[in-house]
């Protein structure tokens, strides 16, 4: 039975609860008309899964205010129709984002150039000025809820994948023993493998206040939990790609069974068979990793 998993994840709460102060503190100290809509834009857009990640999308966002308000500045000396210019404004700022590769959305600025452009009673610098700070107190406030409350963390979820790992394990080799001449397909596990390494590359961009030495112990331990999962792999790799798998010596065959393995081929291996001394060095090894793996999953 598969553990249920609560439907609103962590980062939405958090960023719920940047989105909740973020308000409560523009109410007060907002400086323009739309200052809430700035303000959440701002708190959302901070919320990323690691600190470099989030001052990225800070840096963007202040930058994106910026450039909008000075291209709307400019195009308002442009001669030309006030809504051309604000299809100019949002094609530029899209090429732009597009060019350096952002992620985030080039709402914000276009939605200030449409401002500047289509609004005759405003002042430009001090709506622009306005703008900057509504957004700033939003990505003020996430950057500090992102940091400060629950620091992305999968550490749970890579420990699954490994022990998820190791049942494809056994099943792998019951495959490749079951007799019959087809191989089995490691590809499977081995993107597992790559997905842990993605989380862990995530894991390593934390800023950890609190329990940091735990932590960092932890995640040291995953790191090598991730180096022996590639080794694993290899060894896999290297099985699937031989033409003919060899039987296995008795002592392989014995520790298969007690890893609850099914072993179909009952043929013995030979001392002077290539085939059967290259299999029996890979399952040695294979063997030798899965062990020191969940050596290391057991100590975190």
């Amino acid at each position: 039975m598969q553990r249920g998993r609560f439907p609103v994840g962590l980062r939405t709460l958090k960023t719920a609860l940047a989105i909740l102060i973020a308000l409560s503190i523009v109410e007060y100290y907002g400086a323009s008309t739309s200052k809430v809509i700035f303000a959440l834009i701002g708190a959302a857009s901070a919320m990323d899964v690691t600190l470099k990640a989030s001052l990225k999308s800070c840096f963007a966002q202040i930058c994106g205010v910026l450039f909008g308000a000075a291209f709307g500045i400019l195009m308002l000396y442009v001669p030309i129709d006030s809504y051309f210019s604000v299809a100019i404004g949002f094609i530029v700022v899209t090429t732009v984002y597009n060019l350096l590769h952002l992620t985030i959305s080039p709402v914000l600025p276009c939605i200030i150039i449409a401002t500047i452009l289509t609004n005759p009673d405003i002042v430009p610098l001090e709506y622009a000025a306005a703008r900057l700070w509504d957004t700033l107190i939003g990505l003020v406030v996430g950057l500090v809820i992102n940091v400060l409350f629950f620091p992305y963390d999968s550490s749970r979820q890579v420990r699954d994948t490994i022990e998820g790992l190791d049942r494809d394990l056994l099943h792998f080799l019951a495959d490749l023993f079951d007799g019959d001449e087809s191989l089995p397909n490691p590809d499977k596990m081995a993107a597992k493998v790559a997905g842990i390494e993605k989380q862990l590359t995530i894991m390593s961009g934390q800023k950890w206040l609190h329990h940091r030495k735990r932590h960092k112990s932890a995640l040291n331990r995953l790191h090598t939990c991730d180096e022996k999962a590639r080794a694993l792999i290899t060894e896999l790799e290297a099985l699937a790609m031989m033409e003919r798998v060899g039987h296995l010596t008795p002592l392989n065959r014995e520790r298969l069974e007690i890893c609850g393995v099914p072993i179909a081929d009952t043929a013995a291996a030979e001392k002077t068979n290539i085939a059967d001394i290259v299999t029996n060095y890979h399952v040695t090894q294979v063997l030798a990793l899965r062990r020191e793996l969940r050596e290391e999953l057991s100590k975190l």
